[in-house]
């Protein structure tokens, strides 16, 4: 039976990852993860950010995958994928890439969409830990995502329902940069992005394949935007509101 490439690299990446970032969290509990979480919100620094050059800002470029859009209504997150980006440069070799735990049922669209089956996710980590390592990796960099609605709306659910705090990282969303650099092009979905600067679509539908498009996208658009005129991210929301 042939193997499924991208089937095979997810689980090599997932194998990668976890015994790296999970060795340390073995033996916590659930109290020391929310005060861990806690104590990295009161951190993240959210105006200073807005004065730091976009040549120097540091991001980490994120993906989810889930079963849906509304978390309210029983959605999940799947998987996890993120890169970080230093002053531009696309740091390849700085990623994060989990399953996580799932044991309801997938329907055939997300199977498709994604690659997973049920089998994939029942051995992955449980939200609570995937999130904990997430923000570990994170720190209190920026985050970016590409139509950063849906991640967003995901992780303010689940910090909620896990942790009971509040979500208060600054995500940017890459279709902020599109408006400012390409206001008549109409671009929507990543993949048509990509394509339209010239950038490869790889591992689309999988969560760090997406992850790493998104900052070569993000990495093009801030030095168009610098082009014209937008030199922080305070540049970017004041040119966005007017």
């Amino acid at each position: 039976m042939r193997i499924n490439p991208l089937i095979q690299f997810m689980k090599q990446m997932q194998s990668k990852v976890n015994s790296s970032i999970y060795a340390s969290m073995q033996g916590q509990s659930s109290a020391q993860h929310i005060a861990f979480l806690r104590q990295l919100q009161k951190e993240v620094k959210l105006e200073e950010s807005l004065e730091i050059p976009l040549n120097e800002l540091n991001v980490v470029v994120f993906d989810l995958e889930t079963t849906g859009f509304f978390p309210d209504q029983g959605n999940k997150i799947l998987s996890i994928g993120a890169v970080k980006v230093k002053g531009g440069e696309v740091r390849h070799e700085e990623c994060f890439y989990t399953l996580v735990q799932c044991n309801a049922e997938l329907t055939p669209e997300i199977k498709q969409l994604t690659g997973l089956k049920e089998e994939d996710l029942e051995g992955a980590p449980e939200l609570s830990k995937v999130l904990v390592a997430f923000y570990e990796f994170v720190k209190g960099e920026v985050l970016v995502a590409h139509h950063a609605s849906h991640e967003k709306s995901f992780l303010q659910h689940f910090n909620w329902k896990l942790f009971r705090t509040h979500f208060r990282h600054r995500i940017v969303d890459t279709s902020f940069l599109l408006k400012i650099a390409d206001p008549h092009s109409n671009l929507i979905r990543l993949e048509d992005c990509c394509e339209h600067c010239g950038i490869p679509v790889k591992d689309r539908h999988h969560a760090l394949g997406d992850a790493k498009m998104t900052a070569a996208l993000w990495s093009v658009y801030v030095d168009k935007i610098q082009e014209r005129g937008c030199k922080t991210l305070r540049d970017v929301y004041e040119k966005l509101s007017r």
